[in-house]
């Protein structure tokens, strides 16, 4: 800007001079103040406006600042719901192949059954103090359950504990007889069996598995927050245990 004003100044020191013989001192020293204040104008305006296009430099920059900032954000939340549609599909995954893990002796159940079918019935001894015959009820129902028939195991587990209501292995046929229920997805049924267990028997061996059975009973039936519940629950209780370590692998997977 001082540039142009001594420029324009410089200009008029010639343009006076030619007009000399026409104007007045006081007519030049007027054109030269209205040139002056013309000039000084000139600047305003320019300064004004080099001023508003720096202020609108800067609006561009904090908006663009903004936008890259909210793209980061909308991608961080992008990975976090993929991480977590990721990690809930491995928990279901993982509990499927818990509860199928029965299903994969199918071949292996049938040629038990009829083995079962064809073998010699063992004689029944009169004496009501002999634990041999509710021993054997008991075995051949878990020779079921473990050859995958799991329907016909259902029926013998039930028939045992009709049959033997005061054995000291009723809270075993109990928790078999959930897990045969629970293979073959009857979830009500399984979780009204382990349920019944731990009422009946809080301090059974196998109130741990059972716990991890009501869990599985729960997600079965849909029922996500009672089974996240029940996990915490057996890992509470029973923090050793080895259900509980799979309890705690379970909720990982679905957080």
């Amino acid at each position: 800007m001082p540039k142009l004003r001594a420029l324009l100044l410089l200009s008029l020191c010639f343009i006076i001079p030619a007009q000399a013989g026409l104007l007045e001192d006081d007519d030049a020293r007027k054109q030269i103040k209205q040139l002056e204040s013309r000039v000084l104008k000139l600047e305003d305006a320019v300064t004004q406006q080099t001023r508003s296009m720096l202020d609108l430099q800067g609006q561009i920059e904090a908006q663009n600042t903004e936008i890259r900032k909210l793209r980061g954000q909308n991608e961080e939340t992008t990975h976090g719901l993929q991480d977590a549609e990721k990690r809930q599909k491995d928990f279901y995954v993982d509990l499927d192949t818990r509860l199928r893990h029965f299903e994969s002796a199918e071949a292996a159940a049938k040629d038990a059954a009829a083995a079962a079918a064809k073998a010699p019935v063992a004689p029944v001894s009169a004496d009501p103090s002999d634990p041999a015959p509710e021993n054997r009820a008991f075995e051949a129902a878990y020779g079921l359950l473990k050859a995958g028939n799991h329907a016909n195991a259902v029926k013998a587990f039930q028939e045992f504990l009709k049959k033997y209501p005061d054995s000291v292995q009723v809270p075993n046929a109990n928790y078999w007889l959930g897990s045969a229920q629970l293979a073959l997805k009857d979830y009500k049924g399984a979780l009204n069996t382990y349920q019944g267990l731990l009422k009946e028997f809080p301090d059974t061996p196998k109130a741990a598995d059972a716990l991890l059975g009501i869990a599985g009973c729960q997600l079965g039936l849909k029922r996500s927050v009672a089974a996240h519940k029940t996990l915490k629950q057996l890992i509470a209780k029973y923090p050793t245990s080895e259900a509980a370590a799979k309890a705690k692998k379970l909720l990982a997977a679905a957080r």
